[in-house]
């Protein structure tokens, strides 16, 4: 019998097979003759024969590392490159998950040891009994051929759950698949959702289903009644498969199709409905649909697809019926949105507009925004304000006079610190807390400066019409008490002394002496010769985007933060978004590695060495990682001269935009003690830069404190500064 071609696994691949980082399979592929040489791919990104791979690992006494979740996901596309089965496809696979979460584990265990043509019968038989359980899936056959997937995949379901296996199906065919912008919602941000809609509604419907996240949050407060739709089949079959798995005791109905041309469910009207829709759309239908009943409060315009599914979600809705969305915050300001936004108001259909940090869900470098409606009653009482909130600043302000301008605390630059993680338990008790406030008693609500204000109506509807939050809750000047303006004036003033006295020490530590009559000459090396050498490793990630790039195959860590180029300019530490790289693999930034940026030009430095706030950031686009063995390379002398002017010139080609060629950079040879002089001196130039940056945001607060307080009343000039003046009848 002829047996099928071998399957073949990126480097990448390899790495999680035998549990190391992808530098030291270069370093195996460079040390060991013996390692199996490319059996495909090309020559940047080579793919090896499998079998050739673990024959080699054995030899080394290296088992594979990977846990269940990753198996599956090799085999899928394993699966894939061979084409066997129904072509690689991994719909056929959905609906024997739901199969597989209802067996008990010594069930699962039997049929993994079952004989290759047993075990896909009774797939096949699995699947295809509740294949009229999962939108547009069809009776499905295996083959002996698919073996390998199918037991990685009872395994995956046996050890980590049903979701696992059911993200790692859907991650495949998205991947296979145009999709694009396919976000999913975090958990943390779908269960505040549901915790905005008062009570326990039985019925929830979900228009933009996506992965069914919103829904699930729903089933674990109770709800009995769950409807999906999704444009594309797998998200709506992984809904449908997710929720029977999350709620098994509540009626599930997913559907595929677009909810703004071809509605599902026309004549539903439901308790609540939640959607993270899709954003920036412009082809969303508005010329076909622009007699369509839904649109009660005005016809959204072309740019305005977040304003038609607001109105989508109203028209399900029973009167009286809440609907909370979560929105992208142009939606909140747009001129072409302000006539929908206006009637929105006027009708007392908007209830609460929840301002969200940057970084509550992807797209992470954008502040989303949560907006509450309520369908209103006929007959019903007339609502007078709306509620602001926003947890961007308020989840943890301090005191209130903060918020006049930017904190520092939040901008300044460590010398490559990371932001801290979002305070999910801080924004959601703010957000729920004043919105059950709120709705206890909407005319009585006790407004809080700087985190929450319920604001009339009569208020919202002049020509802009602009509901962001950060609008509405700032802390103005009648709310800054004197004495406590005074009190973050002297704080930011004592911060701004202690800075200088940092930056004029850092100045006089940078201090070196002259070479001589002629300056120093060394031997060089490229980076590329080093490279060859054992001497360090160079690392990329792909410089192409597209989102929901690297959640596939990092999986968790699609919530790391990703180091940016602009991050190594700014001296910040890693701002980028995980969910727009393009690179599944994207390499983890380690203490130690060498960065670069790849494009020449900016202000600030080219290169920096990565300190403990990287560790763990995946390296983002358009940097260079350069890993040095710190038995032959200091990495500060490397970063230093790597990031030179001459040296970038030299290794940079191109016209308009000069892409830095990392092998082409050039490196002293010196003597590994010589090198950490030059070391600790580059280390000083890095900390005078990181203090003069320190030092100029700080004289920028102490600046702008001082104004608003002089503006607003609360600071006056010190005799010094004149003949004084006296409160507000002064006269010249």
């Amino acid at each position: 019998m002829p047996q099928p071609p071998s399957a073949q696994v990126t480097a990448a691949e390899i790495s999680r097979i035998a549990g190391v980082t992808r530098a030291t399979v270069s370093n195996w592929r460079r040390r060991h003759d013996n390692f199996p040489a490319p059996s495909g791919g090309t020559e940047s990104s080579p793919l090896y024969d499998l079998e050739a791979v673990r024959s080699w690992l054995g030899s080394r006494g290296h088992t594979s590392a990977a846990n269940p979740t990753e198996e599956l996901r090799t085999t899928l596309r394993l699966r894939a490159q061979n084409n066997s089965g129904s072509g690689g496809s991994t719909t056929d696979l959905l609906s024997l998950v739901l199969a597989a979460t209802r067996r008990k584990p010594e069930e699962l265990k039997a049929l993994l040891d079952l004989p290759d043509g047993d075990l896909a019968d009774r797939a096949a038989r699995a699947a295809t009994d509740l294949a009229d359980a999962v939108p547009g899936a069809r009776p499905v056959h295996f083959t002996a051929a698919d073996a390998p997937v199918l037991r990685a995949l009872f395994l995956c379901v046996r050890d980590e759950g049903g979701q696992a296996a059911l993200s790692a199906l859907a991650e495949r065919e998205l991947e296979d698949s145009a999709a694009s912008g396919t976000y999913q919602t975090p958990a943390p941000l779908a269960d505040l959702a549901a915790r905005l809609i008062p009570g326990t509604p039985t019925s929830v419907l979900d228009p933009a289903c996506g992965s069914g996240a919103l829904l699930a949050a729903t089933a674990r407060r109770k709800s009995s009644e769950l409807y999906g739709q999704d444009t594309l089949p797998v998200q709506a079959q992984r809904s449908a498969v997710g929720l029977m798995i999350t709620a098994p005791e509540a009626e599930v109905t997913v559907r595929t199709g677009d909810s703004l041309r071809v509605d599902a469910f026309p004549d539903l009207t439901v308790d609540a409905v939640l959607c993270n829709p899709p954003y920036g759309d412009r082809d969303w239908g508005h010329d076909e649909l622009a007699y369509d009943p839904r649109w009660a409060y005005g016809v959204p315009a072309r740019a305005e697809s977040e304003l038609a599914w607001v109105q989508h979600a109203l028209a399900h809705l029973r009167p009286g019926g809440h609907a909370v969305l979560i929105l992208p915050p142009a939606t909140a300001g747009r001129a072409s949105g302000r006539r929908v936004r206006r009637e929105l108001v006027r009708s007392g259909a908007l209830r609460a507009v929840v301002g969200l940090p940057a970084g509550a869900a992807p797209p992470l470098h954008v502040a989303l925004q949560i907006w509450v409606l309520q369908r209103p009653e006929p007959g019903g009482a007339e609502r007078k304000s709306v509620l602001f909130v926003d947890t961007a600043t308020g989840s943890d302000r301090g005191s209130m006079s903060t918020s006049v301008s930017a904190s520092v605390s939040g901008t300044r630059p460590k010398g490559g610190s990371r932001p801290a993680p979002l305070d999910w338990a801080g924004v959601e008790n703010l957000a729920v807390t004043a919105w059950e406030a709120f709705v206890r008693d909407p005319d009585g609500f006790t407004d809080e400066p700087g985190r929450a204000r319920a604001v009339p109506v009569v208020d919202l509807l002049d020509d802009m019409a602009d509901l962001a939050p950060a609008r509405h809750v700032r802390v103005t000047r009648s709310d800054i008490a004197p004495e406590e303006l005074a009190a973050d004036l002297d704080a930011a003033r004592a911060d701004l002394l202690r800075s200088t006295r940092s930056l004029a020490r850092a100045a006089r530590d940078s201090d070196c002496t002259a070479a001589g009559a002629s300056a120093a000459e060394w031997r060089t090396a490229t980076a590329s010769d080093l490279a060859r050498g054992g001497a360090l490793a160079v690392l990329r990630t792909s410089p192409d985007t597209v989102p929901g790039g690297a959640g596939g195959a990092h999986g968790s860590e699609a919530a790391r933060a990703v180091l940016t180029a602009a991050d190594i300019e700014r001296g910040t530490g890693p701002t980028g978004d995980a969910a727009e790289l393009r690179d599944s693999a994207a390499p983890l930034i380690a203490e130690g590695d060498v960065l670069v940026r790849a494009v020449a030009g900016g202000e600030g430095p080219m290169a920096r060495v990565a300190g403990e706030g990287d560790t763990g950031a995946l390296l983002g686009p358009h940097v260079h990682l350069l890993r040095p063995d710190p038995t032959r390379l200091d990495a500060w002398c490397l970063a230093g001269f790597l990031g030179s002017e001459d040296n970038i010139a030299g290794a940079s080609t191109g016209s308009t935009v000069l892409q830095v060629s990392p092998g082409r950079l050039r490196v002293p040879l010196l003597p590994l003690a010589v090198q950490r002089q030059y070391g600790e001196a580059f280390r000083r130039v890095h900390e005078l830069r990181a203090e003069a940056r320190r030092a100029v945001l700080l004289a920028e607060e102490t600046a702008r404190l001082l104004a608003a307080g002089l503006t607003g009343g609360q600071l006056l000039p010190s005799a010094e500064s004149g003949e004084g003046v006296q409160g507000g009848n002064s006269h010249p």
